[in-house]
């Protein structure tokens, strides 16, 4: 079944930098665009990028330039580099699996079928 777990979260003072990855299995990883949305206290799941299967990327305006997403299809990893941390940035991030290798609608929801269980990001200010 597929798999889809979240790593790298935890505590970081505003300006820092963190690392979470997301390791997954059960589906063929490399046919398979993947996402990462985070999520707020009271507020919706919003999505923060994404990568198609190809290694094209898409950002949310508000992490543009200071986010990085990337994928190792040899090791089944998609990971999210964030530098620059701001405490608007706090959330829980989830890592999600679309529902194809190549996306339109990548900011959606809609368009992934699996979803990790989270990892909190906090940032102090």
């Amino acid at each position: 079944q597929v798999q889809l777990v979240e790593s790298g979260g935890g505590l970081v003072q505003t300006g820092g930098s963190l690392r979470v990855s997301c390791a997954a299995s059960g589906f063929t990883f490399n046919n398979y665009a993947m996402g990462w949305f985070r999520q707020a206290p009271g507020k919706e799941r919003e999505f923060v990028a994404a990568i198609r299967s190809g290694g094209s990327t898409y950002y949310a305006d508000s992490v543009k330039g200071r986010f990085t997403i990337s994928r190792d299809n040899a090791k089944n990893t998609v990971s999210l580099q964030m530098y620059s941390l701001k405490p608007e940035d706090t959330a829980v991030y989830y890592c999600a699996k679309c529902l194809w290798g190549t996306v339109g609608r990548y900011y959606s929801k809609s368009s992934y079928d699996y979803w990790g269980q989270g990892t909190q990001v906090t940032v102090s200010s």
